[in-house]
């Protein structure tokens, strides 16, 4: 992994490699790979808020790809990280004509725990995703698969929102 794609622009757009782009920004770090036949060419991970990290790696892969899909983990996380996550991928969706795709984020860390607000954790219980408040397991970090398995993936894309009661 490494902190940011070199900048390096082809001529001619139709030139740059046909690929596809997983974006996982449900917490930090904002992790994403880059896919070309469904094998994993590059993958990125940062530490920070994802829409300070998210634009500039976005900038970095259309100067170097042509993208032909996008593929994200729609939730649960942080309510901020997945709605600026979602609306920057549905407008790279839309600008490029490309199609957008979304699984939940247990798709990429083992079906662990993803942490929530304070000793709380979303989990995965039969295939609904509850809130735990007094969680006691690990969470794991969220990787990106060496191939991507599309299968995972629904167009229903919109966020998944799992808000604790108040």
């Amino acid at each position: 992994m490494h902190e940011a794609l070199p900048r390096t622009h082809l001529e001619n757009p139709h030139e740059r490699p046909l690929v596809e782009l997983l974006l996982i920004g449900v917490t930090s770090p904002f992790v994403a790979a880059v896919y070309e036949d469904g094998k994993c060419i590059e993958t990125f991970r940062k530490e920070g808020k994802s829409s300070e990290v998210l634009p500039p790696f976005l900038h970095d892969v259309m100067a170097r790809y042509r993208i032909g899909a996008l593929y994200y983990a729609n939730g649960p996380g942080s309510f901020m990280a997945i709605k600026v996550t979602y609306v920057m991928a549905k407008t790279l969706s839309i600008a490029l004509g490309v199609p957008l795709f979304g699984t939940d984020a247990f798709a990429f860390n083992g079906n662990r725990p993803i942490r929530a607000i304070g000793r709380s954790c979303f989990v995965k219980e039969e295939g609904e995703i509850v809130i735990r408040n007094d969680c006691e397991e690990q969470s794991a970090p969220f990787e990106p698969p060496s191939v991507l398995e599309r299968s995972l993936f629904s167009p229903q894309s919109e966020p998944l929102y799992v808000l604790p009661a108040l």
